[in-house]
Protein backbone atom coordinates (compact mmCIF):
# COMPACT_ATOMS: atom_id res chain seq x y z
CA UNK A 1 0.00 0.00 0.00
CA UNK A 2 1.05 3.12 -0.81
CA UNK A 3 2.24 5.60 1.96
CA UNK A 4 0.14 8.53 2.58
CA UNK A 5 1.51 11.81 3.93
CA UNK A 6 1.02 14.93 1.57
CA UNK A 7 -1.32 14.59 -1.72
CA UNK A 8 -2.05 17.55 -3.81
CA UNK A 9 -4.15 17.38 -6.92
CA UNK A 10 -7.59 19.02 -8.75
CA UNK A 11 -10.75 18.34 -6.64
CA UNK A 12 -14.22 17.66 -8.02
CA UNK A 13 -17.52 17.90 -6.28
CA UNK A 14 -20.60 15.73 -7.21
CA UNK A 15 -22.96 17.45 -4.95
CA UNK A 16 -25.25 14.38 -4.10
CA UNK A 17 -26.04 12.32 -0.90
CA UNK A 18 -26.72 8.45 -1.09
CA UNK A 19 -23.86 7.45 -3.54
CA UNK A 20 -24.51 3.79 -2.95
CA UNK A 21 -21.74 1.12 -4.02
CA UNK A 22 -23.45 -0.11 -7.22
CA UNK A 23 -23.53 3.57 -8.56
CA UNK A 24 -19.68 3.65 -7.79
CA UNK A 25 -19.35 0.30 -9.63
CA UNK A 26 -22.13 -1.49 -11.50
CA UNK A 27 -22.70 -5.28 -10.94
CA UNK A 28 -22.23 -6.39 -14.37
CA UNK A 29 -18.73 -5.82 -13.73
CA UNK A 30 -17.89 -7.46 -10.71
CA UNK A 31 -16.93 -10.65 -12.60
CA UNK A 32 -13.48 -9.74 -12.34
CA UNK A 33 -10.95 -11.16 -10.06
CA UNK A 34 -8.32 -8.52 -10.50
CA UNK A 35 -8.37 -5.34 -8.39
CA UNK A 36 -6.70 -3.06 -10.97
CA UNK A 37 -8.49 -2.10 -13.92
CA UNK A 38 -11.90 -0.78 -12.33
CA UNK A 39 -11.12 2.49 -12.71
CA UNK A 40 -12.65 2.51 -16.29
CA UNK A 41 -16.01 1.33 -14.56
CA UNK A 42 -16.26 4.34 -12.00
CA UNK A 43 -19.99 5.51 -12.50
CA UNK A 44 -20.50 4.01 -15.37
CA UNK A 45 -23.88 4.03 -15.53
CA UNK A 46 -23.89 7.63 -15.08
CA UNK A 47 -20.77 8.83 -16.85
CA UNK A 48 -21.49 7.49 -20.21
CA UNK A 49 -24.95 7.06 -22.43
CA UNK A 50 -26.43 3.83 -23.78
CA UNK A 51 -24.13 3.99 -27.32
CA UNK A 52 -21.11 3.90 -24.40
CA UNK A 53 -20.57 7.54 -25.64
CA UNK A 54 -19.67 9.88 -22.64
CA UNK A 55 -22.29 11.86 -21.03
CA UNK A 56 -20.78 15.75 -22.00
CA UNK A 57 -22.89 16.99 -18.19
CA UNK A 58 -21.48 14.70 -16.07
CA UNK A 59 -18.51 15.97 -13.96
CA UNK A 60 -16.01 13.82 -14.66
CA UNK A 61 -15.87 14.36 -18.27
CA UNK A 62 -15.51 18.10 -17.47
CA UNK A 63 -12.39 19.00 -18.92
CA UNK A 64 -11.06 20.52 -15.75
CA UNK A 65 -12.57 17.00 -13.85
CA UNK A 66 -10.30 14.89 -15.74
CA UNK A 67 -7.07 14.80 -13.77
CA UNK A 68 -9.26 14.93 -10.13
CA UNK A 69 -7.19 13.01 -7.34
CA UNK A 70 -10.08 14.50 -4.62
CA UNK A 71 -13.36 14.14 -4.92
CA UNK A 72 -15.82 16.24 -3.16
CA UNK A 73 -19.27 14.31 -2.42
CA UNK A 74 -22.45 14.33 -0.36
CA UNK A 75 -23.93 12.49 2.72
CA UNK A 76 -23.60 8.60 3.07
CA UNK A 77 -21.47 7.95 0.28
CA UNK A 78 -20.65 4.80 -0.41
CA UNK A 79 -23.93 3.17 0.97
CA UNK A 80 -25.30 -0.19 0.23
CA UNK A 81 -23.91 -3.40 -0.92
CA UNK A 82 -20.77 -4.36 0.84
CA UNK A 83 -18.33 -4.95 -2.73
CA UNK A 84 -14.89 -4.14 -2.40
CA UNK A 85 -14.89 -2.98 -6.12
CA UNK A 86 -16.29 0.22 -5.52
CA UNK A 87 -13.09 1.38 -3.15
CA UNK A 88 -11.16 -0.34 -6.07
CA UNK A 89 -12.25 1.74 -8.42
CA UNK A 90 -11.79 5.34 -7.23
CA UNK A 91 -8.29 4.50 -6.51
CA UNK A 92 -7.93 3.13 -9.46
CA UNK A 93 -9.40 6.20 -11.35
CA UNK A 94 -6.75 8.14 -9.69
CA UNK A 95 -8.93 9.05 -6.45
CA UNK A 96 -7.32 9.45 -3.30
CA UNK A 97 -8.69 11.11 -0.91
CA UNK A 98 -13.28 11.23 -0.52
CA UNK A 99 -14.63 14.47 1.33
CA UNK A 100 -18.27 13.90 2.83
CA UNK A 101 -20.46 14.27 5.53
CA UNK A 102 -20.52 10.50 6.14
CA UNK A 103 -19.74 7.29 4.57
CA UNK A 104 -21.01 3.96 4.54
CA UNK A 105 -19.59 1.62 7.31
CA UNK A 106 -18.43 -1.10 5.10
CA UNK A 107 -17.12 1.25 2.79
CA UNK A 108 -15.35 3.11 4.92
CA UNK A 109 -13.14 0.08 5.89
CA UNK A 110 -12.74 -0.82 2.53
CA UNK A 111 -11.39 2.35 1.17
CA UNK A 112 -8.81 2.68 4.38
CA UNK A 113 -7.84 -1.22 3.94
CA UNK A 114 -6.48 0.18 0.58
CA UNK A 115 -5.01 3.53 1.59
CA UNK A 116 -7.92 5.76 0.20
CA UNK A 117 -8.28 8.24 2.64
CA UNK A 118 -11.79 9.34 3.86
CA UNK A 119 -12.30 12.70 5.43
CA UNK A 120 -15.40 13.30 7.23
CA UNK A 121 -17.00 17.12 8.07
CA UNK A 122 -19.89 18.26 9.02
CA UNK A 123 -21.97 18.82 6.07
CA UNK A 124 -21.53 22.75 6.27
CA UNK A 125 -18.19 22.86 6.10
CA UNK A 126 -18.39 20.48 2.77
CA UNK A 127 -20.65 22.67 1.30
CA UNK A 128 -18.36 25.24 1.97
CA UNK A 129 -15.89 23.45 -0.07
CA UNK A 130 -17.94 22.44 -2.61
CA UNK A 131 -18.75 26.11 -3.26
CA UNK A 132 -14.93 27.34 -3.04
CA UNK A 133 -14.18 24.86 -6.14
CA UNK A 134 -17.41 25.36 -8.05
CA UNK A 135 -16.08 28.90 -8.18
CA UNK A 136 -12.65 27.77 -9.21
CA UNK A 137 -13.17 24.45 -11.43
CA UNK A 138 -10.04 22.45 -11.09
CA UNK A 139 -9.10 23.82 -8.03
CA UNK A 140 -6.39 22.05 -6.42
CA UNK A 141 -6.29 20.85 -3.09
CA UNK A 142 -3.55 20.09 -0.89
CA UNK A 143 -4.32 17.32 1.88
CA UNK A 144 -1.69 16.94 4.55
CA UNK A 145 -2.25 13.78 6.89
CA UNK A 146 0.55 14.47 9.10
CA UNK A 147 -0.80 17.74 10.11
CA UNK A 148 -4.96 16.61 9.86
CA UNK A 149 -5.64 20.03 6.78
CA UNK A 150 -7.05 20.72 3.41
CA UNK A 151 -5.50 23.89 1.53
CA UNK A 152 -5.88 25.60 -1.64
CA UNK A 153 -5.87 29.03 -2.93
CA UNK A 154 -8.41 31.07 -1.46
CA UNK A 155 -9.50 28.83 0.76
CA UNK A 156 -9.15 28.83 4.79
CA UNK A 157 -7.54 25.98 5.59
CA UNK A 158 -9.67 23.71 6.97
CA UNK A 159 -9.08 20.52 9.92
CA UNK A 160 -9.90 17.44 10.21
CA UNK A 161 -9.63 14.12 12.09
CA UNK A 162 -8.34 10.82 11.33
CA UNK A 163 -8.44 7.89 14.47
CA UNK A 164 -5.01 7.45 15.39
CA UNK A 165 -4.25 3.60 13.89
CA UNK A 166 -5.63 4.28 10.62
CA UNK A 167 -3.68 7.40 10.25
CA UNK A 168 -0.53 5.88 11.32
CA UNK A 169 -1.16 3.16 8.77
CA UNK A 170 -1.96 5.26 5.82
CA UNK A 171 1.11 7.68 6.91
CA UNK A 172 3.47 4.07 6.89
CA UNK A 173 1.97 2.60 4.06
CA UNK A 174 0.91 -0.34 5.86
CA UNK A 175 -2.34 -2.40 5.18
CA UNK A 176 -3.46 -5.30 7.20
CA UNK A 177 -0.82 -7.66 6.28
CA UNK A 178 2.22 -5.02 6.41
CA UNK A 179 1.34 -4.42 9.84
CA UNK A 180 1.10 -7.84 10.89
CA UNK A 181 4.35 -8.48 9.13
CA UNK A 182 5.85 -5.68 11.39
CA UNK A 183 5.84 -7.98 13.85
CA UNK A 184 7.39 -11.00 12.28
CA UNK A 185 10.41 -11.06 14.57
CA UNK A 186 8.47 -11.41 17.44
CA UNK A 187 5.70 -14.28 15.88
CA UNK A 188 8.90 -16.00 14.60
CA UNK A 189 10.31 -15.77 18.57
CA UNK A 190 7.22 -17.17 19.71
CA UNK A 191 7.05 -20.06 17.02
CA UNK A 192 10.12 -21.07 17.83
CA UNK A 193 9.83 -21.24 21.68
CA UNK A 194 6.18 -23.20 22.08
CA UNK A 195 6.47 -26.92 21.54
CA UNK A 196 3.67 -28.29 19.66
CA UNK A 197 2.77 -31.09 20.90
CA UNK A 198 -0.11 -31.89 18.39
CA UNK A 199 2.92 -32.85 15.83
CA UNK A 200 3.92 -35.40 17.88
CA UNK A 201 1.10 -37.58 17.02
CA UNK A 202 1.65 -37.12 13.51
CA UNK A 203 3.85 -39.17 11.16
CA UNK A 204 7.76 -37.85 10.50
CA UNK A 205 8.43 -37.54 7.24
CA UNK A 206 12.13 -38.42 6.28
Amino acid sequence: MKAFTVFTAPCAVYDRPNIDTDLLVPKQFLVRIDRSGFGKYLFHNVRFKDDGSEDQDFFLNQPYNRQAGILLAGENFGCGSSREHAAWALEDYGFRVVVAPSFGDIFRNNAFGIGLLLIELPEETVKSLMATVNKSPGLKLTVDLEKQTISGDGLQEVGFEIAAPRREKLLKGLDDIGLTLQKEEAISSYEKSHDRPWQAALPQVK
